[in-house]
Protein backbone atom coordinates (compact mmCIF):
# COMPACT_ATOMS: atom_id res chain seq x y z
CA UNK A 1 0.00 0.00 0.00
CA UNK A 2 1.24 3.17 -1.12
CA UNK A 3 1.25 6.02 1.76
CA UNK A 4 -0.91 8.40 -0.48
CA UNK A 5 -3.54 5.59 -0.65
CA UNK A 6 -3.77 5.63 3.14
CA UNK A 7 -6.89 7.28 4.38
CA UNK A 8 -5.74 8.34 7.53
CA UNK A 9 -2.64 9.96 6.28
CA UNK A 10 -5.13 12.07 3.75
CA UNK A 11 -7.47 12.98 6.19
CA UNK A 12 -4.53 13.72 8.86
CA UNK A 13 -2.73 16.37 5.97
CA UNK A 14 -5.85 18.45 5.39
CA UNK A 15 -6.10 18.64 9.12
CA UNK A 16 -2.75 20.09 9.26
CA UNK A 17 -3.12 22.12 5.89
CA UNK A 18 -6.35 23.27 7.65
CA UNK A 19 -4.79 24.12 11.30
CA UNK A 20 -1.33 25.78 9.38
CA UNK A 21 -4.10 27.74 7.73
CA UNK A 22 -5.78 28.86 10.76
CA UNK A 23 -2.94 29.18 12.89
CA UNK A 24 -1.57 31.85 10.45
CA UNK A 25 -4.75 33.95 10.29
CA UNK A 26 -4.92 37.29 11.96
CA UNK A 27 -7.29 37.39 14.58
CA UNK A 28 -8.80 40.17 16.86
CA UNK A 29 -7.23 38.71 19.58
CA UNK A 30 -3.83 39.85 18.72
CA UNK A 31 -5.33 43.87 19.08
CA UNK A 32 -5.86 43.74 23.05
CA UNK A 33 -5.01 47.23 24.82
CA UNK A 34 -4.09 50.66 23.81
CA UNK A 35 -3.63 51.05 20.18
CA UNK A 36 -2.21 54.12 17.78
CA UNK A 37 -4.97 54.98 14.81
CA UNK A 38 -2.74 56.53 11.84
CA UNK A 39 -4.33 57.84 8.98
CA UNK A 40 -1.72 57.12 5.92
CA UNK A 41 -1.01 59.42 3.25
CA UNK A 42 -0.07 58.59 -0.15
CA UNK A 43 3.17 58.18 0.29
CA UNK A 44 2.98 55.82 2.98
CA UNK A 45 3.33 58.75 5.90
CA UNK A 46 1.45 58.40 9.14
CA UNK A 47 -0.49 60.87 10.96
CA UNK A 48 -1.84 59.90 14.37
CA UNK A 49 -5.11 61.25 14.66
CA UNK A 50 -6.09 59.14 18.07
CA UNK A 51 -5.56 56.01 20.15
CA UNK A 52 -8.00 53.22 20.89
CA UNK A 53 -8.57 51.29 23.98
CA UNK A 54 -9.66 47.60 23.86
CA UNK A 55 -10.87 45.71 26.10
CA UNK A 56 -12.05 42.13 25.76
CA UNK A 57 -15.58 41.37 25.99
CA UNK A 58 -17.28 38.12 24.75
CA UNK A 59 -16.30 37.07 21.35
CA UNK A 60 -15.01 40.25 20.54
CA UNK A 61 -13.81 43.98 22.32
CA UNK A 62 -15.57 47.18 24.04
CA UNK A 63 -13.02 50.07 22.75
CA UNK A 64 -13.00 53.41 23.83
CA UNK A 65 -11.52 56.01 20.62
CA UNK A 66 -9.96 59.03 22.10
CA UNK A 67 -9.46 62.04 19.49
CA UNK A 68 -5.51 63.30 20.04
CA UNK A 69 -6.98 66.60 19.42
CA UNK A 70 -3.25 68.53 19.51
CA UNK A 71 -3.11 67.36 15.93
CA UNK A 72 -6.00 69.12 14.89
CA UNK A 73 -7.51 72.66 14.76
CA UNK A 74 -10.82 73.58 16.01
CA UNK A 75 -13.41 75.08 12.86
CA UNK A 76 -16.97 76.48 12.84
CA UNK A 77 -17.84 75.42 9.48
CA UNK A 78 -21.58 75.47 8.48
CA UNK A 79 -23.19 76.17 11.78
CA UNK A 80 -20.63 73.58 13.72
CA UNK A 81 -17.78 72.83 15.56
CA UNK A 82 -15.58 70.68 14.06
CA UNK A 83 -11.82 69.27 14.65
CA UNK A 84 -9.88 69.16 11.33
CA UNK A 85 -6.49 68.44 9.93
CA UNK A 86 -4.94 71.76 8.09
CA UNK A 87 -3.41 70.92 4.96
CA UNK A 88 -2.84 73.19 2.35
CA UNK A 89 -4.80 71.21 -0.77
CA UNK A 90 -6.98 69.82 1.39
CA UNK A 91 -8.54 70.02 5.34
CA UNK A 92 -10.15 66.51 6.78
CA UNK A 93 -12.36 67.08 9.83
CA UNK A 94 -13.45 64.45 11.59
CA UNK A 95 -17.37 63.72 12.89
CA UNK A 96 -18.24 62.37 15.74
CA UNK A 97 -21.27 60.11 15.01
CA UNK A 98 -23.85 61.32 16.94
CA UNK A 99 -26.47 58.42 17.38
CA UNK A 100 -26.08 55.65 19.45
CA UNK A 101 -23.25 53.25 18.94
CA UNK A 102 -22.56 50.04 20.85
CA UNK A 103 -18.71 50.42 20.62
CA UNK A 104 -18.29 46.83 20.34
CA UNK A 105 -16.42 44.62 17.85
CA UNK A 106 -15.60 41.11 16.98
CA UNK A 107 -14.31 39.58 14.31
CA UNK A 108 -16.28 39.76 11.19
CA UNK A 109 -17.55 43.09 11.93
CA UNK A 110 -16.17 46.49 12.76
CA UNK A 111 -18.72 48.24 11.91
CA UNK A 112 -19.37 50.20 14.99
CA UNK A 113 -15.30 51.19 15.05
CA UNK A 114 -16.16 52.58 11.26
CA UNK A 115 -19.07 55.00 12.30
CA UNK A 116 -16.37 56.09 14.81
CA UNK A 117 -13.48 56.73 12.28
CA UNK A 118 -16.04 59.21 9.55
CA UNK A 119 -14.39 62.47 8.41
CA UNK A 120 -15.67 65.34 6.10
CA UNK A 121 -13.37 66.81 3.41
CA UNK A 122 -13.30 70.41 2.13
CA UNK A 123 -10.45 72.82 0.16
CA UNK A 124 -9.04 75.01 2.54
CA UNK A 125 -10.39 77.57 0.70
CA UNK A 126 -14.08 76.72 1.18
CA UNK A 127 -15.91 78.64 3.99
CA UNK A 128 -18.81 76.06 5.23
CA UNK A 129 -18.30 72.11 4.44
CA UNK A 130 -20.44 69.87 2.36
CA UNK A 131 -22.19 66.56 3.74
CA UNK A 132 -21.67 65.12 0.44
CA UNK A 133 -17.48 65.13 0.79
CA UNK A 134 -18.18 62.32 3.35
CA UNK A 135 -15.38 59.47 4.12
CA UNK A 136 -15.51 55.97 5.44
CA UNK A 137 -13.07 53.71 6.25
CA UNK A 138 -14.11 50.01 5.58
CA UNK A 139 -11.90 48.28 7.93
CA UNK A 140 -10.27 44.77 8.19
CA UNK A 141 -8.08 42.86 10.08
CA UNK A 142 -4.79 42.36 8.28
CA UNK A 143 -1.48 41.03 9.63
CA UNK A 144 -2.31 42.09 13.52
CA UNK A 145 -4.02 45.19 12.39
CA UNK A 146 -6.84 46.80 11.71
CA UNK A 147 -6.72 48.45 7.98
CA UNK A 148 -8.62 50.63 6.52
CA UNK A 149 -9.42 51.80 2.92
CA UNK A 150 -11.17 54.81 1.86
CA UNK A 151 -14.65 55.01 0.79
CA UNK A 152 -17.08 57.97 0.12
CA UNK A 153 -20.49 59.04 1.58
CA UNK A 154 -23.08 61.46 1.58
CA UNK A 155 -23.40 62.21 4.99
CA UNK A 156 -26.68 63.92 4.56
CA UNK A 157 -27.87 60.43 5.33
CA UNK A 158 -27.00 61.06 9.04
CA UNK A 159 -28.35 64.45 9.15
CA UNK A 160 -31.61 63.19 11.09
CA UNK A 161 -31.45 60.53 13.32
CA UNK A 162 -31.99 56.77 11.95
CA UNK A 163 -35.60 54.90 12.67
CA UNK A 164 -36.10 53.22 15.77
CA UNK A 165 -34.83 50.02 16.23
CA UNK A 166 -31.97 50.81 13.25
CA UNK A 167 -28.32 51.14 14.73
CA UNK A 168 -26.36 51.11 11.49
CA UNK A 169 -28.31 53.46 9.13
CA UNK A 170 -25.06 53.50 6.42
CA UNK A 171 -25.16 50.21 4.52
CA UNK A 172 -23.10 49.02 1.55
CA UNK A 173 -25.24 51.25 -0.97
CA UNK A 174 -24.51 54.50 0.79
CA UNK A 175 -20.86 53.96 0.09
CA UNK A 176 -18.62 54.23 -2.64
CA UNK A 177 -14.95 54.15 -3.67
CA UNK A 178 -13.27 57.00 -3.21
CA UNK A 179 -11.34 59.06 -5.38
CA UNK A 180 -7.79 57.80 -4.10
CA UNK A 181 -5.23 59.99 -6.17
CA UNK A 182 -7.56 63.26 -4.93
CA UNK A 183 -8.03 61.92 -1.24
CA UNK A 184 -5.10 63.17 1.31
CA UNK A 185 -5.68 60.06 3.25
CA UNK A 186 -6.45 57.23 1.53
CA UNK A 187 -5.78 54.74 4.80
CA UNK A 188 -6.41 54.75 7.58
CA UNK A 189 -4.44 51.68 10.19
CA UNK A 190 -4.76 50.66 13.83
CA UNK A 191 -1.55 49.43 15.33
Amino acid sequence: MRISDNRFFKSSSFAFLFLLTFISMPTLADLDGVKGVYLVDKSNQEQRVASIVLTPKGKGYLYSLHLDTEYFEDQFLSMRPFKCLMGGEQVLCYVDYPYTNQKYIEEGDLTSLEYDLLFLHKSPTEYGINLWNGIYYKLQLADGEIKGKLYELDMNLLSAPPEEGITRPITDDDIFEGDIDNQRFPELLIK
